[in-house]
């Protein structure tokens, strides 16, 4: 995880446009570098490090002597470079996985670049042979970039929305940021006076694509019949192939552990190859919640099982309730459920920032999505709308759950893996007939939890752990987060308060006093930004005020069904 920015065809002194960058220095904690552009007084660089691999030879903008008219600023990994490297016989000069950037832009271009690279990736490339300007961003948003672009001819980007206000404010006109599209690249072009205009926005990879494979890796051309068995095989196949690939890494790694079907396998995984691959240390696993937890308690069964090294995080109502506008001003969104869940993931990742020495953290985002896990799908009217409404969250993950994850995690110095979202797997799951992937027996991800039924992975009561509403899981089965949350904000905010919202809020005018009382923490930071949030994530096909779960009647009626059904698990 680290920081990147930059600024093209601006007139301001650099060094006072430094301090913008500076608001991005928690995600890159061990190194800082701000530098101009040779012969372009009006280009400039920022990049915060956050050292992964290549400790000596890893600092940005990257620039290599085969290239000299090439600067790179990029967050992210390169899972194939290895491959990328021995295909086409590039000849590196670091050990940097982006450096396949700079050698594949020369030799086969931009467009043909960005579909080869299989990982997450957030770029700014400057070719100034050319005179052009290259952004490019990973399929699903993992790795984050806004940018702003005013009618003058002004560009500045930065890898969160805080790193460009300042720079707002300093000029007469107030342009928008808006995030950096996930799955495309941007041409732009510097004219002669030094100015930027955008020639094309070019959307590269849908989540169906597979990236472009120059040579099979090491699982070969899998097989693509619809039999059950080969599907069930597939999906394991390249779900451990997911996380296998995301070791890359020369820091110690840990994974978040909530004790629900995700993270268990992530962490399962991650300590099988750990102890294949003989790395030096453990793995660490986390967990957080507070005290009687469902999931801590769900969480040590598992650690048990996979024998990993697990620390136990509890944090009190206090604790939870005063760390929400922190929460807020890190993740630049006022979104209820994104905030809600955020709370637990803000602490463990300060807890593992200041009492651990894990940096690279392994996590399940991206599994509900794909999987079907929410458990509105189980009212979905057909496969068919299923199927469509997995593939728009999964399209609109960079605004709610991998928003969450990157900036709870880069806020205290650390970088987020999501294995859920590799892209041969995510491009092999949606290309599954749509009758498989829906909710059967009365559980959610059913085609998942029996794709792993005999690999002894897992405890069979984690396997089948129903899903659990976040605020349950993380909370004292006695009294739910969200209910103390409730029970805080009515003494927060008036009924009049919420009365007036339209007047004060109408854009996304909040309809309940959680939703206004997040708002007014965000307006304070982030005024006049309100559609930096387009819309609410809330869920289809039932009726519901709020994104919780638990409000939800299916999900009450769902634990009944489970309690019932407990012996039907097996094909």
């Amino acid at each position: 995880m680290c920081g990147i920015w930059a600024l093209f065809g601006s007139d301001e002194c650099m060094s006072v446009q430094c301090t913008n960058a500076m608001k991005i220095a928690h995600r890159g904690p061990d190194a800082f570098r701000f530098e101009n552009v040779n012969g372009f007084t009006n280009c400039c660089f920022g990049f915060h490090r956050l050292s992964i691999v290549d400790h000596l030879y890893g600092m940005q903008p990257l620039r290599i002597k085969k290239y000299p008219h090439l600067w790179l600023c990029y967050n992210g990994e390169i899972y194939n470079f290895h491959q990328l490297k021995k295909y086409f016989g590039f000849e590196y000069q670091t050990e940097v996985d982006g450096e396949v950037l700079l050698h594949l832009y020369h030799t086969i271009g931009i467009e043909k670049m960005a579909s080869f690279l299989d990982g997450v990736f957030a770029f700014i490339l400057l070719d100034t042979a050319s005179c052009k300007v290259f952004l490019g961003r990973d399929t699903y948003g993992v790795r984050p970039m806004f940018k702003l672009l005013t009618d003058d001819g002004f560009l500045a980007v930065c890898s969160e929305a805080k790193g460009l206000i300042n720079i707002v404010h300093s000029m007469a006109t107030s342009p928008e940021i808006i995030p950096f599209p996930p799955g495309h690249y941007e041409v732009f072009d510097m004219k002669a006076n030094g100015k930027v205009a955008s020639m094309e926005l070019v959307k590269f990879h849908h989540c169906k694509d597979e990236p472009l494979h120059v040579e099979y890796d090491s699982l070969g051309k899998l097989p693509t019949d619809f039999d059950l068995d080969t599907i069930k095989s597939n999906i394991r196949i390249l779900f451990e192939h997911a996380v296998e690939k995301r070791l890359m890494a020369q820091r110690r790694i840990g994974c978040l552990l909530s004790g629900g079907l995700d993270s268990s396998l992530v962490a399962s995984l991650l300590v099988k190859f750990a102890r294949e691959k003989k790395y030096k240390y453990p793995i660490q696993t986390f967990s957080i919640g507070m005290e009687d937890s469902p999931d801590v308690k769900a969480a040590r069964l598992v650690a048990s099982h996979i024998d990993s090294e697990h620390h136990e995080v509890t944090f009190t109502t206090k604790e939870g309730l005063q760390s929400v506008e922190d929460v807020i001003v890190c993740l630049e969104t006022y979104d209820i459920t994104t905030v809600r869940a955020s709370v637990g993931m803000y602490l463990v990742s300060k807890y593992i920032r200041e009492k651990t020495d894990s940096t690279v953290i392994f996590s399940g985002e991206g599994s509900d999505e794909l999987t079907q896990g929410y458990m509105y799908f189980h009212k979905a009217p057909s496969p068919k709308e299923a199927a469509e409404e997995s593939e728009r969250l999964l399209k609109s993950l960079y605004l709610f759950d991998v928003l969450r994850a990157d900036r709870t995690t880069a806020a205290h110095g650390l970088e987020l893996r999501v294995p859920f979202l590799d892209h041969r797997f995510t491009s092999y799951y949606l290309s599954l007939p749509e009758d498989l992937r829906i909710p059967k027996k009365g559980i959610e991800k059913y085609l998942l939890r029996v794709s792993f039924q005999d690999a002894t992975l897992l405890p069979e009561e984690i396997l089948w752990r129903k899903k659990e509403a976040f605020s349950d899981g993380i909370a004292s089965v006695k009294k739910s987060w969200y209910t103390l949350l409730q029970e805080h904000i009515d003494s927060q905010v008036s009924s009049s308060q919420l009365e007036k919202a339209p007047e004060k809020f109408p854009f996304n005018t909040p309809k309940t006093k959680e939703a206004y009382f997040y708002r007014d923490i965000f307006e304070k930071y982030y005024p006049g930004r309100e559609k930096w949030l387009p819309y609410y994530w809330m869920p289809k096909w039932i009726h519901a005020t709020d994104p919780s779960a638990r409000t939800l009647q299916i999900y009450k009626r769902k634990s009944k069904m489970m309690d019932q059904e407990e012996s039907t698990y097996s094909d």
